[in-house]
């Protein structure tokens, strides 16, 4: 359960997943004695199906749960129904009241305090562990215990329906209707949801959606001029006249001045004397 806000009031809602459900087998007066429709929900895994409920489904889908809903024969407003049809939210609006039925949770073998609401026995001297006992069941003179004795037993685990519930909102996007107050079984549990009002059915043919026009779009190709030979022969000797005359620059001269052996031999003689 969860809260929502409605204008300035608080109300405590159960969110609830509705369908998609798909239209497996619909039963009419004339072949079977009433008017019914079956519905399939949920997914399951192939290999864990029956072969007969395999071919009951017609390749449908593969469901987990297949659940049976009577018609008003009295209503002559009512849509024709095909197998294949689906069944979602939208069918549902604001302001609808619905009766839901489901499995209550199991709570196994539960004594008559719990189960019954009995208050026990008082807490004076002598009663021991009587305290949540039932006490005195059966009648002195038949002398046996009448059937349908409020005793301990297994509680919980029972369908059971609950009318008058009131929509109060709908999500028609992910199919999730908000019903007001709370509804019976545990939570991932299956509800079954139904109510007065007309039925709208959602056909399984998918919409057929025009693709969009693109327009062309022409690229001009990219044209690529290539060099003759001649040319690129003609440049070539350029390239090396280059190298020519990088080559061929002049070097500086470096000029090497000898002295004459006379004047060395007279400057060291010279030297020797000093």
């Amino acid at each position: 359960m969860t809260q929502i806000w409605k204008d300035e009031d608080k109300k405590a809602v159960t969110k609830v997943q509705v369908g998609p459900c798909k239209v497996i087998q619909v039963k009419t007066g004339e072949t079977d004695g009433y008017e019914a429709v079956q519905l399939g929900f949920g997914t399951k895994k192939q290999k864990n199906i029956r072969k007969p409920q395999l071919g009951h489904y017609k390749g449908m889908g593969d469901f987990r749960y297949v659940r049976e809903f009577r018609l008003d024969k009295h209503n002559d407003a009512k849509p024709e129904i095909k197998v294949g049809d689906v069944i979602n939210a939208s069918t549902f609006e604001a302001g609808d009241i619905v009766r839901v039925t489901a499995t209550s949770i199991g709570k196994g073998f539960q004594g008559v305090v719990k189960r019954h609401g009995f208050r026990g026995q008082k807490e004076t001297h002598g009663t021991k562990d009587q305290v949540r006992m039932p006490g005195s069941a059966g009648a002195t003179g038949p002398a046996h215990v009448f059937k349908g004795m409020r005793m301990p037993g297994q509680m919980g685990d029972k369908r059971i329906t609950i009318t008058n519930l009131e929509i109060v909102e709908v999500d028609t996007e992910n199919n999730i209707v908000f019903l007001n107050g709370s509804v019976p079984g545990a939570d991932n549990g299956l509800v079954m949801i139904a109510g007065k009002g007309d039925l709208k059915i959602v056909a399984d043919k998918p919409e057929v959606v025009e693709a969009p026009i693109v327009e062309e779009t022409v690229v001009a190709e990219e044209t690529v001029v290539e060099t003759p030979v001649e040319e690129v022969k003609e440049e070539a000797p350029v390239a090396e006249e280059v190298a020519e005359q990088v080559v061929e620059e002049p070097k500086e001269e470096v000029v090497v001045a000898e002295t004459p052996t006379e004047e060395v031999i007279e400057k060291t003689e010279e030297t020797k004397e000093a």
